[in-house]
């Protein structure tokens, strides 16, 4: 019985709490109800004066003040309730139940020792012998010289030179008064030179196969001078 009173009791208080809205909603309710049906539709000219219009705007301002009002005071006393419902019900169901722990038996489970393992070793590998290839022996490099024509004249003092396959060694001396170099060419490809310079000695290292081979001073001119010759590589 005191269970189903606490129960009831929060119920019975919001339903109480509820008629102040009720009231006021349906006080608003029918005075629209008596605006708009009774005195809007059958009075054309309503209302008549402006301090009639201004009393119909004020009771309706009130009364929907007092709609709001009972309603917010309403939603307030409801959720108060609710939170004494919810005190009460844990105040009165929290009571701890102690459980009793079941003792737990456990059979000791036997160890059985593995067998001892016997390791063997792998016989040994014959070490093996390495033989190394001989190094082929260097190729011996071809040394070769050359000198510009010393008086000024567009040429070499030499036309023709010959060397062996491998890397060729050419010492381009230039004493004359003009600037020169040597270039080496196969057909149209050029595959090396020395600087362009005015008196002194250069050297072009070259790695050659078996032909003939072009040789000339690349300054604007020269060469169509005569300034060129063949290398023949064997």
């Amino acid at each position: 019985m005191h269970t189903a009173a606490l129960h009831l009791a929060p119920i019975l208080a919001a339903e109480k709490s509820k008629v102040p809205f009720y009231v006021a909603g349906g006080v608003l309710v029918g005075w629209a109800l008596v605006v708009s049906l009774g005195l809007g539709l059958r009075r054309v000219d309503f209302p008549r004066t402006p301090v009639a219009e201004r009393v119909v705007m004020a009771i309706s301002a009130v009364l929907v003040l007092a709609a709001i009002g009972t309603a917010v005071s309403t939603s307030g006393s409801e959720s108060k309730a609710g939170a004494e419902t919810g005190t009460s019900q844990k105040s009165a169901a929290s009571a701890p139940t102690p459980s009793p722990a079941a003792p737990s038996t456990s059979a000791p489970t036997p160890t059985t020792a593995a067998p001892p393992t016997t390791a063997t070793s792998a016989p040994a590998t014959a070490p093996t012998t390495a033989t190394s290839a001989p190094a082929p022996a260097p190729t011996a490099a071809s040394s070769l010289k050359l000198a510009a024509n010393p008086t000024g004249l567009l040429s070499y003092d030499t036309k023709q030179l010959s060397a062996k396959a491998g890397t060729v060694a050419i010492a381009f001396t230039n004493d004359a008064p003009l600037e020169h170099n040597v270039t080496i060419a196969k057909g149209s490809t050029v595959l090396g030179a020395t600087p362009t310079f005015i008196r002194g000695s250069k050297t072009l290292s070259i790695k050659l196969a078996a032909g003939k081979y072009t040789f000339y001073c690349s300054v604007p001119g020269h060469r169509q001078a005569g300034m060129e010759g063949t290398l023949t590589v064997s």
